[in-house]
Protein backbone atom coordinates (compact mmCIF):
# COMPACT_ATOMS: atom_id res chain seq x y z
CA UNK A 1 0.00 0.00 0.00
CA UNK A 2 0.91 3.84 -0.61
CA UNK A 3 0.10 5.78 2.04
CA UNK A 4 -3.63 5.29 2.73
CA UNK A 5 -4.44 4.33 -1.01
CA UNK A 6 -4.57 0.43 -1.54
CA UNK A 7 -2.53 0.19 -4.20
CA UNK A 8 -3.87 -3.75 -4.98
CA UNK A 9 -6.41 -5.97 -5.59
CA UNK A 10 -4.72 -8.47 -2.88
CA UNK A 11 -4.62 -5.65 -0.29
CA UNK A 12 -7.90 -4.25 -1.21
CA UNK A 13 -9.99 -7.62 -0.71
CA UNK A 14 -8.96 -8.09 3.02
CA UNK A 15 -10.06 -4.42 3.53
CA UNK A 16 -13.48 -4.91 1.67
CA UNK A 17 -14.52 -8.01 3.78
CA UNK A 18 -13.64 -5.89 6.81
CA UNK A 19 -16.06 -3.23 5.64
CA UNK A 20 -18.58 -6.02 5.27
CA UNK A 21 -18.10 -7.43 8.80
CA UNK A 22 -21.78 -7.97 9.74
CA UNK A 23 -23.84 -10.92 8.31
CA UNK A 24 -26.54 -8.90 7.60
CA UNK A 25 -24.77 -5.98 5.57
CA UNK A 26 -23.21 -9.49 3.36
CA UNK A 27 -26.50 -10.96 3.15
CA UNK A 28 -27.73 -7.59 1.54
CA UNK A 29 -24.97 -7.17 -0.48
CA UNK A 30 -25.93 -10.73 -1.76
CA UNK A 31 -29.51 -9.33 -2.48
CA UNK A 32 -28.51 -6.76 -4.37
CA UNK A 33 -26.01 -9.14 -6.65
CA UNK A 34 -28.72 -11.45 -7.16
CA UNK A 35 -30.95 -8.96 -8.67
CA UNK A 36 -27.75 -7.11 -10.34
CA UNK A 37 -27.26 -10.24 -12.01
CA UNK A 38 -30.69 -11.14 -12.44
CA UNK A 39 -31.84 -7.67 -14.21
CA UNK A 40 -28.04 -7.73 -16.51
CA UNK A 41 -29.77 -11.46 -17.78
CA UNK A 42 -33.10 -9.73 -18.47
CA UNK A 43 -31.01 -6.86 -20.44
CA UNK A 44 -29.63 -9.86 -22.47
CA UNK A 45 -32.86 -11.66 -23.06
CA UNK A 46 -35.39 -8.55 -23.78
CA UNK A 47 -32.47 -6.09 -25.00
CA UNK A 48 -34.87 -3.45 -22.49
CA UNK A 49 -31.93 -1.11 -22.04
CA UNK A 50 -33.94 -0.21 -18.62
CA UNK A 51 -32.91 -3.42 -17.39
CA UNK A 52 -29.40 -1.84 -16.90
CA UNK A 53 -30.69 0.79 -15.07
CA UNK A 54 -32.67 -1.52 -13.02
CA UNK A 55 -29.29 -3.20 -12.40
CA UNK A 56 -27.39 -0.44 -11.40
CA UNK A 57 -30.08 0.58 -8.70
CA UNK A 58 -30.47 -3.12 -7.28
CA UNK A 59 -26.52 -3.50 -6.93
CA UNK A 60 -25.92 -0.44 -5.07
CA UNK A 61 -29.21 0.35 -3.75
CA UNK A 62 -28.54 -3.35 -1.33
CA UNK A 63 -25.48 -1.93 -0.66
CA UNK A 64 -25.39 1.62 0.32
CA UNK A 65 -28.96 0.81 2.43
CA UNK A 66 -27.17 -1.68 4.45
CA UNK A 67 -23.64 0.58 4.41
CA UNK A 68 -25.73 3.35 5.74
CA UNK A 69 -28.17 1.96 7.88
CA UNK A 70 -26.75 -1.69 9.33
CA UNK A 71 -22.53 -1.58 9.41
CA UNK A 72 -22.65 2.10 9.37
CA UNK A 73 -19.37 2.86 7.13
CA UNK A 74 -18.87 4.36 3.93
CA UNK A 75 -19.33 2.17 1.08
CA UNK A 76 -15.79 1.00 -0.66
CA UNK A 77 -17.44 1.49 -4.08
CA UNK A 78 -17.09 5.63 -3.16
CA UNK A 79 -13.38 5.45 -3.24
CA UNK A 80 -12.59 1.75 -5.19
CA UNK A 81 -15.09 1.48 -7.59
CA UNK A 82 -13.83 -1.22 -9.82
CA UNK A 83 -12.33 -3.16 -7.10
CA UNK A 84 -15.41 -2.58 -5.23
CA UNK A 85 -17.92 -4.09 -7.90
CA UNK A 86 -15.42 -7.11 -8.38
CA UNK A 87 -14.99 -7.88 -4.40
CA UNK A 88 -18.54 -7.88 -4.08
CA UNK A 89 -18.78 -10.86 -6.62
CA UNK A 90 -16.24 -12.67 -5.41
CA UNK A 91 -17.23 -12.49 -1.92
CA UNK A 92 -20.97 -13.66 -3.08
CA UNK A 93 -19.30 -16.79 -4.85
CA UNK A 94 -16.92 -17.35 -2.25
CA UNK A 95 -20.25 -17.05 0.13
CA UNK A 96 -22.23 -19.20 -2.62
CA UNK A 97 -19.64 -21.76 -2.71
CA UNK A 98 -18.56 -22.28 1.18
CA UNK A 99 -15.43 -20.92 1.43
CA UNK A 100 -15.66 -17.51 2.61
CA UNK A 101 -15.46 -18.14 6.61
CA UNK A 102 -11.55 -19.01 6.40
CA UNK A 103 -11.20 -15.17 4.05
CA UNK A 104 -13.07 -13.26 6.37
CA UNK A 105 -11.09 -14.62 9.64
CA UNK A 106 -7.77 -14.09 7.80
CA UNK A 107 -9.05 -10.32 7.23
CA UNK A 108 -9.12 -10.22 10.71
CA UNK A 109 -13.31 -9.81 10.55
CA UNK A 110 -14.64 -10.96 14.57
CA UNK A 111 -15.64 -14.58 15.01
CA UNK A 112 -19.08 -13.89 16.19
CA UNK A 113 -19.63 -11.81 12.84
CA UNK A 114 -19.08 -15.19 10.91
Amino acid sequence: MSGNRITTYADFFPFYLREHSKPTTRAMHYCGTAAEIFCLGALLATGNWWWLLGAFMAGYGFAWVAHFFIEKNKPATFTYPLWSYIADHHMAGLAFFGRLKPRLREAGVAADRI
